[in-house]
Protein backbone atom coordinates (compact mmCIF):
# COMPACT_ATOMS: atom_id res chain seq x y z
CA UNK A 1 0.00 0.00 0.00
CA UNK A 2 1.52 3.49 -0.63
CA UNK A 3 2.85 5.56 1.56
CA UNK A 4 0.21 7.58 4.28
CA UNK A 5 -0.10 11.35 3.31
CA UNK A 6 -1.97 14.42 3.40
CA UNK A 7 -3.81 13.67 0.81
CA UNK A 8 -5.05 10.35 1.83
CA UNK A 9 -5.88 12.20 4.84
CA UNK A 10 -8.26 14.73 3.15
CA UNK A 11 -9.63 11.73 0.81
CA UNK A 12 -10.71 9.95 4.18
CA UNK A 13 -12.21 13.34 5.98
CA UNK A 14 -14.10 13.60 2.32
CA UNK A 15 -15.42 9.89 2.66
CA UNK A 16 -16.53 10.56 6.45
CA UNK A 17 -18.45 13.29 5.56
CA UNK A 18 -20.42 11.47 2.33
CA UNK A 19 -20.91 8.16 4.77
CA UNK A 20 -22.28 10.91 7.46
CA UNK A 21 -24.77 12.86 5.02
CA UNK A 22 -25.70 9.45 2.91
CA UNK A 23 -24.68 11.69 0.02
CA UNK A 24 -22.03 12.22 -2.56
CA UNK A 25 -23.84 15.29 -3.72
CA UNK A 26 -24.04 16.43 0.26
CA UNK A 27 -20.65 15.96 1.14
CA UNK A 28 -19.56 18.02 -2.18
CA UNK A 29 -21.63 20.95 -0.68
CA UNK A 30 -20.93 21.53 2.34
CA UNK A 31 -16.74 20.96 1.38
CA UNK A 32 -16.99 23.23 -1.84
CA UNK A 33 -16.88 20.64 -4.53
CA UNK A 34 -18.10 18.94 -7.01
CA UNK A 35 -20.04 15.70 -6.63
CA UNK A 36 -17.76 14.15 -9.46
CA UNK A 37 -14.74 15.04 -8.32
CA UNK A 38 -16.04 13.65 -4.73
CA UNK A 39 -17.23 10.04 -6.50
CA UNK A 40 -13.56 10.44 -8.14
CA UNK A 41 -11.90 10.62 -5.14
CA UNK A 42 -14.32 8.02 -3.02
CA UNK A 43 -13.54 5.67 -6.18
CA UNK A 44 -9.57 5.93 -5.87
CA UNK A 45 -9.74 5.32 -1.88
CA UNK A 46 -11.70 2.13 -2.77
CA UNK A 47 -9.34 1.05 -5.50
CA UNK A 48 -6.44 1.47 -2.52
CA UNK A 49 -8.02 -0.06 -0.15
CA UNK A 50 -9.04 -3.03 -2.02
CA UNK A 51 -12.58 -3.18 -1.46
CA UNK A 52 -16.15 -1.11 -1.83
CA UNK A 53 -17.36 1.53 0.58
CA UNK A 54 -20.74 2.01 -0.46
CA UNK A 55 -23.19 0.29 -2.14
CA UNK A 56 -25.30 2.62 -5.18
CA UNK A 57 -27.88 2.50 -7.30
CA UNK A 58 -29.80 5.16 -9.37
CA UNK A 59 -32.18 6.00 -6.18
CA UNK A 60 -30.15 5.22 -2.87
CA UNK A 61 -26.41 4.79 -1.42
CA UNK A 62 -25.87 2.94 1.56
CA UNK A 63 -22.29 2.12 3.15
CA UNK A 64 -20.83 -1.64 2.82
CA UNK A 65 -20.18 -3.93 6.11
CA UNK A 66 -16.58 -3.02 5.61
CA UNK A 67 -17.62 1.01 4.53
CA UNK A 68 -19.45 1.08 7.86
CA UNK A 69 -16.61 -0.21 9.72
CA UNK A 70 -13.87 1.95 7.69
CA UNK A 71 -15.82 5.18 8.88
CA UNK A 72 -16.36 4.45 12.41
CA UNK A 73 -12.79 4.07 12.71
CA UNK A 74 -11.60 6.81 10.74
CA UNK A 75 -14.24 9.04 12.32
CA UNK A 76 -12.57 8.48 15.78
CA UNK A 77 -8.75 9.03 13.89
CA UNK A 78 -9.72 12.50 12.62
CA UNK A 79 -11.29 13.19 15.95
CA UNK A 80 -8.58 12.72 17.64
CA UNK A 81 -6.35 14.76 15.56
CA UNK A 82 -8.84 17.32 15.78
CA UNK A 83 -8.56 17.11 19.79
CA UNK A 84 -4.85 17.04 19.28
CA UNK A 85 -4.66 20.73 17.50
CA UNK A 86 -7.32 21.71 20.04
CA UNK A 87 -5.00 20.59 22.79
CA UNK A 88 -2.00 22.85 21.42
CA UNK A 89 -3.65 25.44 20.77
CA UNK A 90 -5.47 25.65 23.69
CA UNK A 91 -9.00 25.66 22.33
CA UNK A 92 -10.00 22.61 24.20
CA UNK A 93 -10.55 25.21 27.22
CA UNK A 94 -13.91 25.46 25.51
CA UNK A 95 -15.65 22.37 25.06
CA UNK A 96 -16.40 21.39 21.61
CA UNK A 97 -17.67 18.71 18.89
CA UNK A 98 -19.94 15.56 18.77
CA UNK A 99 -20.62 13.75 21.67
CA UNK A 100 -22.24 10.22 21.18
CA UNK A 101 -23.56 8.42 24.00
CA UNK A 102 -25.19 5.12 24.33
CA UNK A 103 -27.68 4.78 26.98
CA UNK A 104 -30.76 2.49 28.22
CA UNK A 105 -34.12 3.58 27.56
CA UNK A 106 -35.11 3.77 31.60
CA UNK A 107 -32.28 5.26 32.56
CA UNK A 108 -32.57 8.21 29.62
CA UNK A 109 -35.70 8.94 29.98
CA UNK A 110 -35.96 9.28 34.06
CA UNK A 111 -32.67 10.11 34.55
CA UNK A 112 -30.37 11.39 31.69
CA UNK A 113 -32.72 13.65 29.79
CA UNK A 114 -34.17 15.58 32.01
CA UNK A 115 -31.07 17.45 33.01
CA UNK A 116 -29.79 17.60 29.63
CA UNK A 117 -31.03 20.93 28.99
CA UNK A 118 -29.00 22.37 31.45
CA UNK A 119 -26.01 20.49 30.19
CA UNK A 120 -26.33 22.27 26.52
CA UNK A 121 -26.98 25.48 27.84
CA UNK A 122 -24.11 25.08 30.11
CA UNK A 123 -22.02 24.36 26.49
CA UNK A 124 -23.99 24.85 23.83
CA UNK A 125 -20.97 24.10 21.11
CA UNK A 126 -20.98 20.55 22.35
CA UNK A 127 -23.64 18.47 19.81
CA UNK A 128 -25.27 15.50 21.50
CA UNK A 129 -26.18 12.07 19.76
CA UNK A 130 -27.73 9.60 21.76
CA UNK A 131 -29.03 6.02 20.88
CA UNK A 132 -31.45 5.32 23.42
CA UNK A 133 -31.46 1.20 23.75
CA UNK A 134 -31.14 -1.52 25.83
CA UNK A 135 -29.20 -3.66 23.60
CA UNK A 136 -25.42 -3.46 25.13
CA UNK A 137 -23.75 -1.51 22.63
CA UNK A 138 -19.99 -2.01 21.59
CA UNK A 139 -18.72 1.68 22.33
CA UNK A 140 -15.14 1.13 21.34
CA UNK A 141 -15.88 -1.11 18.16
CA UNK A 142 -19.28 1.22 17.65
CA UNK A 143 -17.63 4.48 17.60
CA UNK A 144 -19.29 5.87 21.29
CA UNK A 145 -17.51 8.25 23.63
CA UNK A 146 -19.00 7.06 26.52
CA UNK A 147 -21.82 4.95 27.73
CA UNK A 148 -24.23 4.49 31.02
CA UNK A 149 -24.42 0.97 32.04
CA UNK A 150 -26.11 -1.45 35.11
CA UNK A 151 -23.07 -2.23 37.41
CA UNK A 152 -19.70 -2.66 36.43
CA UNK A 153 -18.57 -3.62 33.04
CA UNK A 154 -15.72 -5.72 33.29
CA UNK A 155 -14.09 -4.57 30.17
CA UNK A 156 -10.13 -3.85 30.26
CA UNK A 157 -10.47 -1.28 27.57
CA UNK A 158 -12.72 0.67 29.03
CA UNK A 159 -12.71 3.50 32.42
CA UNK A 160 -15.57 3.10 34.45
CA UNK A 161 -16.66 5.39 37.08
CA UNK A 162 -19.53 5.23 39.55
CA UNK A 163 -22.67 7.30 38.72
CA UNK A 164 -25.39 6.02 42.20
CA UNK A 165 -26.57 2.85 43.51
CA UNK A 166 -30.36 3.30 42.32
CA UNK A 167 -32.82 1.61 45.23
CA UNK A 168 -35.57 -0.53 43.94
CA UNK A 169 -38.95 -1.09 45.35
CA UNK A 170 -42.34 -2.94 43.89
CA UNK A 171 -44.78 -0.95 43.49
CA UNK A 172 -48.42 -1.21 42.19
CA UNK A 173 -51.70 0.90 41.80
CA UNK A 174 -54.17 1.10 44.60
CA UNK A 175 -57.27 -0.58 42.34
CA UNK A 176 -55.42 -3.63 41.82
CA UNK A 177 -54.16 -3.85 45.61
CA UNK A 178 -58.12 -3.53 46.51
CA UNK A 179 -58.53 -6.40 43.98
CA UNK A 180 -55.91 -8.59 44.96
CA UNK A 181 -54.86 -7.60 48.46
CA UNK A 182 -51.92 -6.50 50.02
CA UNK A 183 -48.56 -8.79 49.80
CA UNK A 184 -46.52 -8.68 53.03
CA UNK A 185 -44.19 -11.66 52.35
CA UNK A 186 -42.61 -13.80 49.30
CA UNK A 187 -44.69 -16.40 49.37
CA UNK A 188 -47.78 -14.24 49.17
CA UNK A 189 -46.30 -13.08 45.22
CA UNK A 190 -47.24 -16.37 43.66
CA UNK A 191 -50.82 -15.20 44.02
CA UNK A 192 -50.57 -12.14 42.13
CA UNK A 193 -49.81 -11.05 38.69
CA UNK A 194 -45.91 -10.08 38.79
CA UNK A 195 -45.22 -8.43 35.76
CA UNK A 196 -41.84 -10.04 34.31
CA UNK A 197 -39.12 -8.19 32.45
CA UNK A 198 -37.16 -10.68 29.59
CA UNK A 199 -33.78 -9.56 29.28
CA UNK A 200 -33.19 -9.09 25.14
CA UNK A 201 -29.60 -9.82 26.04
CA UNK A 202 -29.90 -13.15 27.40
CA UNK A 203 -33.61 -14.01 26.95
CA UNK A 204 -33.63 -14.74 30.23
CA UNK A 205 -36.09 -13.36 32.63
CA UNK A 206 -34.75 -10.11 35.04
CA UNK A 207 -34.88 -11.38 38.51
CA UNK A 208 -36.39 -9.28 41.26
CA UNK A 209 -33.57 -7.87 44.05
CA UNK A 210 -35.00 -8.91 47.13
CA UNK A 211 -34.16 -9.06 51.13
CA UNK A 212 -34.72 -12.07 53.37
CA UNK A 213 -35.71 -11.55 56.94
CA UNK A 214 -32.02 -11.99 58.04
CA UNK A 215 -31.20 -9.61 55.69
CA UNK A 216 -29.17 -11.42 53.04
CA UNK A 217 -30.18 -10.68 49.35
CA UNK A 218 -32.05 -12.67 46.98
CA UNK A 219 -32.20 -12.74 43.56
CA UNK A 220 -35.99 -13.81 43.58
CA UNK A 221 -36.87 -16.25 40.21
CA UNK A 222 -39.99 -16.57 39.03
CA UNK A 223 -42.34 -17.76 35.90
CA UNK A 224 -45.05 -15.53 35.28
CA UNK A 225 -47.69 -15.16 32.85
CA UNK A 226 -47.09 -11.73 32.24
CA UNK A 227 -43.91 -11.01 30.40
CA UNK A 228 -42.38 -8.04 28.47
CA UNK A 229 -39.37 -8.37 26.37
CA UNK A 230 -37.13 -5.60 24.85
CA UNK A 231 -38.07 -2.56 26.78
CA UNK A 232 -38.79 -2.21 30.55
CA UNK A 233 -40.68 0.56 30.13
CA UNK A 234 -43.22 -1.55 29.68
CA UNK A 235 -43.55 -3.05 32.91
CA UNK A 236 -44.29 0.30 34.21
CA UNK A 237 -46.57 1.65 32.12
CA UNK A 238 -48.30 -1.40 32.74
CA UNK A 239 -48.50 -1.28 36.29
CA UNK A 240 -49.51 2.04 36.04
CA UNK A 241 -52.57 0.67 34.39
CA UNK A 242 -53.50 -1.66 37.29
CA UNK A 243 -52.25 -4.77 35.31
CA UNK A 244 -49.78 -5.77 38.25
CA UNK A 245 -46.91 -5.90 40.46
CA UNK A 246 -44.05 -4.53 39.20
CA UNK A 247 -40.26 -3.57 40.44
CA UNK A 248 -38.74 -0.53 39.43
CA UNK A 249 -36.51 2.02 40.80
CA UNK A 250 -37.30 4.59 42.97
CA UNK A 251 -36.42 7.35 40.86
CA UNK A 252 -39.33 6.48 38.57
CA UNK A 253 -41.70 5.67 40.94
CA UNK A 254 -41.72 8.64 42.83
CA UNK A 255 -43.71 10.77 41.11
CA UNK A 256 -46.71 8.81 40.64
CA UNK A 257 -46.31 7.77 44.14
CA UNK A 258 -46.41 11.25 45.69
CA UNK A 259 -49.70 11.58 43.19
CA UNK A 260 -51.01 8.13 44.90
CA UNK A 261 -51.02 6.65 41.79
CA UNK A 262 -48.97 3.33 43.02
CA UNK A 263 -47.87 2.15 46.47
CA UNK A 264 -44.95 0.32 47.49
CA UNK A 265 -45.24 -2.77 48.69
CA UNK A 266 -43.35 -5.43 50.94
CA UNK A 267 -40.83 -2.58 52.11
CA UNK A 268 -39.42 -4.98 54.25
CA UNK A 269 -37.60 -6.97 51.36
CA UNK A 270 -36.12 -3.87 50.04
CA UNK A 271 -33.64 -2.00 50.24
CA UNK A 272 -31.33 -3.31 47.17
CA UNK A 273 -29.85 -1.57 44.25
CA UNK A 274 -28.23 -1.60 41.03
CA UNK A 275 -25.44 0.52 40.40
CA UNK A 276 -25.37 3.06 37.63
CA UNK A 277 -21.87 3.49 36.34
CA UNK A 278 -20.59 5.55 32.98
CA UNK A 279 -17.63 4.12 31.04
CA UNK A 280 -15.48 5.10 27.87
CA UNK A 281 -12.82 4.09 25.76
CA UNK A 282 -9.41 4.40 28.24
CA UNK A 283 -7.18 4.40 25.20
CA UNK A 284 -8.41 7.24 24.06
CA UNK A 285 -7.94 10.77 24.49
CA UNK A 286 -10.26 11.87 26.75
CA UNK A 287 -11.98 15.05 25.27
CA UNK A 288 -12.62 18.47 27.27
CA UNK A 289 -16.74 17.56 25.83
CA UNK A 290 -16.24 13.96 27.40
CA UNK A 291 -14.78 14.94 31.03
CA UNK A 292 -17.66 18.05 30.84
CA UNK A 293 -20.29 15.53 30.33
CA UNK A 294 -18.90 13.01 33.02
CA UNK A 295 -18.44 15.71 35.49
CA UNK A 296 -21.51 17.20 34.68
CA UNK A 297 -23.44 13.57 35.66
CA UNK A 298 -21.68 12.84 39.15
CA UNK A 299 -22.33 16.50 40.54
CA UNK A 300 -25.80 16.47 39.47
CA UNK A 301 -26.86 12.85 40.52
CA UNK A 302 -25.29 13.44 43.65
CA UNK A 303 -27.18 16.48 44.52
CA UNK A 304 -30.24 14.70 43.70
CA UNK A 305 -29.70 12.12 45.38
Amino acid sequence: MPAFDATQISTIALFCKAAELRSFSAAAEVSGLTPASVSRAIKRLEERLGVRLFARTTRTMRLTHEGELYWQECRQALEQIAEAERAITGQQKVPSGLLRISVGTLYANYRLLPVLEAFTSAYPQIELELSLSNRVADIVEEGYDLAIRIGTPQDSRLVVQKLEDATLGIFATPGYLARRGVPQQMDELAGHDCLQFILPSTGRAMPWLLTLPDGQPLDYQFHSRLRLLDDAQGCISWGLAGGGLFQTYHFIAAPALARGELVEVMQDHGGRARQFSVTYPQNRHLSARVRAFVDFLLTRLRHSE
